[in-house]
């Protein structure tokens, strides 16, 4: 299975880019606490501390966004770059489901688990010069 698209790896980064930075890191940035509220988390009455976060997880996202963006254009970094995204993906199905187990997070996240599974499988589908 792994790189059995590998041919059309740079097209998948390209839409795992604009998904992605859609859906995740755009919003976290500019609207962390709007992001929180859709996705059904509980908002505290302080809310210093998780703007802080949500803008640092935000950014840190659009970076990374940036990086597939660029081997998606050019192949710069793209192994790299899939070797983060198998990863990545990895360690968010197993933080969800751990959420889930424990009770501490809101349903949304814990569906996120079937997103996570299939970004990681996609990846490997997906993975260049295998």
């Amino acid at each position: 299975m792994i790189g059995i698209w590998s041919e059309f790896s740079q097209t998948y980064l390209l839409y795992f880019f604009v998904f992605t930075t859609v859906a995740f890191s755009i919003p976290i940035f500019f609207f962390p606490l709007a992001w929180a509220r859709l996705m059904r988390w509980s908002i505290p009455e302080d809310t210093d501390l998780v703007l802080y976060f949500g803008r640092c997880l935000g950014s840190f996202a659009l970076v990374i966004a940036y990086f597939i963006y660029q081997a998606a254009a050019t192949g710069f970094g793209e192994l790299l770059i899939f070797q983060i995204l198998i990863s990545f993906s990895a360690i968010m199905v197993g933080l969800h489901i751990y959420g889930a187990l424990k009770h501490i997070q809101p349903i949304t996240e814990t569906l996120e688990i079937g997103l996570w599974a299939l970004l990681f499988f996609l990846s490997l589908a997906f993975y260049p010069g295998a």
